[in-house]
């Protein structure tokens, strides 16, 4: 049966889970590359990068376990690239070059189409402009019986949380002030929409929460 999870998504002290000012040279916002340090010595964020070794333990296992079963992913504009409005031509194609990390159909969310862009590792962008229901339906179909996942940013994923959309989300906290940004639980009352904690663990350099939706 497909679910539907956020995996790893990080947010600060202050709840943010990108900086202010994103830009070319500030994917994550200002100061939001420092929010990644946990993730990116994992043994398998290396290897789906294409490096060799890396850390194992607490942050490893969310890692690992965020990135099995994944048959789809869905996006938001601003995870996909710093443009804005329309698309002045064709050329961005994301932020990780010819082979993108999803290796899965990934679904963007914007108000302005696109074609299709098929990259190398067998991961293709989807350009969605009928909403998050719209994505979800094609994702779903996409990830055939494997799971959807919800890769952010914030503001995605408030979207999906309001709807009753997302079965699990797993945050990592970590000890980094931002100061601005987007934070991810602005205006969301989680207990009324049935979420509740149901895990709960820390490493040396993140927090882990896991947050199911509780069947009604």
């Amino acid at each position: 049966m497909t679910r539907v999870r956020v995996g790893s998504f990080t947010i600060s002290l202050d709840g943010y889970g990108a900086g202010p000012k994103q830009s070319v040279d500030h994917p994550l916002g200002v100061g939001g590359e420092a929010l990644h340090d946990w993730v990116v010595v994992t043994r398998t964020w290396r290897r789906m990068h294409g490096m060799e070794g890396g850390a194992e333990g607490i942050d490893e296992e969310f890692v690992g376990r965020s990135s099995r079963n994944v048959g789809a992913w869905i996006l938001g504009r601003n995870m996909f690239g710093p443009i804005r409005g329309p698309w002045p031509d064709m050329t961005w194609t994301g932020w990780w070059g010819d082979n993108p990390p999803f290796h899965v159909p990934v679904f963007v969310l914007t108000h302005h189409a696109r074609p299709p862009i098929q990259m190398e590792g067998n991961t293709t962008f989807h350009f969605v402009t009928g909403g998050i229901h719209a994505a979800l339906d094609q994702a779903r179909k996409a990830a055939n019986g494997m799971d959807v996942q919800i890769g952010g940013g914030s503001n995605t994923i408030q979207q999906y949380l309001r709807a009753g959309l997302i079965d699990e989300l797993h945050v990592a906290i970590v000890p980094v002030l931002l100061g601005g940004g987007e934070r991810l639980f602005e205006g969301v009352d989680l207990p009324a929409l049935g979420y509740a904690c149901v895990q709960f663990v820390a490493s040396e350099k993140a927090t882990h929460v896991v947050l199911q939706r509780q069947a009604h």
